[in-house]
């Protein structure tokens, strides 16, 4: 397997998720760690509607917009590594104590066969590699909407994914805390959406974590991230 792995290095350097720079081991540079636009203090801990709570380390700007396009629309792949470090050392400094199992917002059938991979959960497989466990399925994407981001009303945004998830184990959802994992929040309207199907499942409760969070004076923009 070392044989293996130093081949596949030599082939498909690791690089950096934010500037693509080429690096000697997985990670980020350091000037990018520098330069990324962090959440600090509550700003890392975003209340949204319903009293549903996303915590993410990073603002969605600059170089982190530029980063998780690269993971989302650009084939990265490899950047769930460093990004899902990155939310797992934020879910456990700011919701320590308040999940027992882990699962993600799922993309679409036809969105996976598209892209080749579901974000969200190479997400929080990273994340929860670190903890020593596994994410869980609890939810199907049961109909291939049109993307959020064509939607500048809160409203219009909510209609979009009200009804296109569904439980995908409501055995293993009953009196779960569940911690909900997803690449960037918006609005919320996506994750508010998932945890109302996940509580009428018999979750006990039900707390979020993303890679990045719309910074609040761009929520009432039109974001430019497509929504799985």
């Amino acid at each position: 397997m070392t044989l293996l792995s130093s081949l596949l290095d030599l082939l498909f350097p690791p690089k950096c998720p934010f500037c693509g720079r080429v690096l000697d081991t997985s990670g980020i540079c350091d000037a990018c760690r520098r330069e990324l636009p962090w959440t600090e203090g509550d700003e890392a801990l975003r209340r949204l509607s319903g009293g549903l709570r996303c915590a993410a380390p990073l603002r969605y700007e600059g170089l982190a917009k530029a980063g998780l396009h690269r993971f989302k629309f650009q084939g990265m792949s490899s950047a769930a590594g460093p990004l899902g470090e990155l939310v797992a050392r934020c879910a456990a400094e700011q919701l320590s104590g308040e999940f027992d199992t882990v699962t993600w917002v799922p993309v679409s059938a036809k969105r996976l066969r598209q892209r080749g991979y579901d974000q969200a959960r190479l997400l929080a497989e990273r994340a929860c590699a670190l903890w020593d466990t596994a994410p869980v399925r609890l939810l199907d994407k049961t109909v291939h909407n049109p993307a959020q981001s064509g939607l500048k009303e809160g409203a219009a945004r909510r209609d979009n994914v009200r009804g296109v998830y569904r439980a995908a184990d409501p055995d293993g959802t009953r009196g779960r805390r569940i911690l909900l994992v997803d690449d960037i929040c918006t609005t919320g309207a996506t994750l508010a959406e998932c945890a109302r199907v996940l509580r009428e499942a018999g979750a006990a409760d039900v707390v979020c974590a993303a890679a990045a969070l719309t910074p609040l004076r761009a929520e009432k923009a039109a974001p430019d991230a497509k929504k799985g």
